[in-house]
C-alpha cells in the first residue's frame, strides 16, 4: 500500500472523518501513521476530542494492536521558516522578517510558493528515518484541500514554474513531486452517493489523471441502509396504495386509509432515494477505481464512532498489511494486544 495518502472531497462529504479514519486503520499491529492537516481548520482536533493542535507532531490516539495515530497542523508560515533555516540558515533573522510581515507576504502572494511548503513537509515526514534507516511513519495521511482544488494544491511544479525557474524553491518543487508522482503516494477521493459530489468527484479524478498524479480508491461515506427488501421497494416505489390498505384491513387493523398514507409516502421516498443511490453506484463503478464504503453515523462522528470506521476500513481491506512499505515487520516485531484510546 501506498504510505502517502492523500484524502480529498467535496465539501460536506467528511473528507476529515474519512483522513481520521483511514489513519487509524493503518495504525494497526504497531504502525505508526501520521495525520496531517494543511486548511488551519483543526478539524483532526476536534474529531479526536483534543486541544488545538500545535505546529508540532503529537500522538492523538492508540490504535488496535498498540499502533500509534499522531497528527500535525501545518502552518505555511512556520514552514517558510523551518524553509529558510534548512536552505539559508536564517535562523534569528528568518523570525525578524516574520515580525515585519514578510513571511505572510510572501505565503499570501504566492499561493503556488505556500502550496509546496504545505507539501513539502508532508512529504518530509513521508521520506524521514530513524537512524536504524527504518521509516519513522509506516503511513502519512493528509487531510488535504476540496476535490475542486487538489490536482492545482498538489501539482505545485506546475504551480512554481513561472515564479522560481532555478534555486532552492524549484528544487523543492522537483522532490515533491517525485513524492507525489511516485508509487509511495495514492489520492484518494470521497463521495457521497448524490448526483453532485458524484460528479466532482468523476471531475477530479480526470484532472488527477491529466496531471500523472496516481489516483487511489473512491471512498463512499455515509451510506444510509436499506430498511426494504426488492419486493418491498418495487411496490413502495408503484404507489399502490389501495392494495395494501386492502391487505391491513383483511388483516384486521382499523382505520388503514389514515394509516396507509404516511407509511406509503415514507417508503415512495425510500424506494426512491435507494433508486438514485443505486444510479450513482453505477456511475461511481464506472470510474475503473476500487472503492470502499462507510456507513452513516446516526449520532454524530464521536471518538468511538472513529474507531467503528476504522474497523469498517479494515473489513474492506483495507491496513491489513502484514508488512510495511519497505518490506519490514510493523513496529515492535510481534502482535500486541488490543487498545484504543486517546494518547497524550
Amino acid at each position: 500500500m501506498s504510505r502517502f495518502q492523500v484524502v480529498s472531497g467535496k465539501g460536506g462529504t467528511g473528507k476529515t472523518t474519512v483522513a481520521a479514519a483511514l489513519a487509524l486503520a493503518l495504525a494497526t499491529e504497531g504502525r505508526r501513521t501520521l495525520l496531517v492537516e494543511v486548511e488551519g481548520r483543526q478539524g483532526i482536533a476536534q474529531l479526536f476530542e483534543s486541544d488545538a493542535l500545535p505546529y508540532e507532531e503529537r500522538r492523538l490516539a492508540v490504535a488496535p494492536g498498540g499502533g500509534e495515530v499522531h497528527a500535525l497542523a501545518i502552518d505555511a508560515e512556520r514552514a517558510l521558516l523551518d524553509y529558510l533555516q534548512m536552505f539559508y540558515k536564517l535562523g534569528s533573522a528568518g523570525r525578524a522578517l516574520k515580525k515585519l510581515g514578510a513571511i505572510d507576504f510572501a505565503t499570501t502572494i504566492a499561493p503556488g510558493v505556500r502550496d509546496v511548503l504545505l507539501t513539502g513537509k508532508a512529504c518530509e515526514a513521508v521520506r524521514r528515518k530513524d537512524k536504524q534507516g527504518r521509516f519513522v511513519y509506516d503511513h502519512v495521511i493528509m487531510d488535504a484541500p476540496p476535490t475542486g482544488r487538489i490536482t492545482r494544491f498538489l501539482n505545485v511544479n506546475d504551480e512554481v514554474a513561472g515564479l522560481a525557474r532555478i534555486g532552492p524553491i524549484h528544487n523543492q518543487a522537483q522532490a515533491v513531486m517525485r513524492v507525489l508522482k511516485s508509487p509511495e503516494t495514492a489520492v484518494h477521493l470521497v463521495t457521497l452517493l448524490e448526483e453532485m459530489p458524484v460528479q466532482e468527484t468523476a471531475d477530479g479524478i480526470d484532472e488527477l489523471r491529466a496531471a500523472e498524479l496516481p489516483v487511489g480508491r473512491v471512498v463512499v461515506n455515509m451510506v444510509r441502509p436499506h430498511l426494504l427488501d426488492e419486493e418491498t421497494l418495487r411496490t413502495a416505489s408503484g404507489g399502490r396504495r389501495k392494495e395494501i390498505a386492502k391487505a391491513l384491513t383483511r388483516a384486521g387493523v382499523t382505520g388503514s386509509a389514515g394509516l396507509v398514507r404516511p407509511l406509503v409516502e415514507q417508503a415512495a421516498e425510500h424506494a426512491q432515494r435507494v433508486g438514485l443511490e443505486r444510479e450513482q453506484r453505477t456511475v461511481l463503478a464506472g470510474l475503473g477505481l476500487p472503492m470502499a464504503e462507510l456507513p452513516l453515523m446516526g449520532e454524530g462522528v464521536s471518538l468511538s464512532a472513529l474507531y467503528e470506521l476504522a474497523e469498517e476500513f479494515r473489513k474492506q481491506g483495507v491496513g491489513d498489511e502484514t508488512a510495511d512499505a519497505a518490506g519490514q515487520t510493523p513496529r515492535g516485531g510481534k502482535r500486541r494486544g488490543s487498545g484504543r484510546g486517546v494518547a497524550s
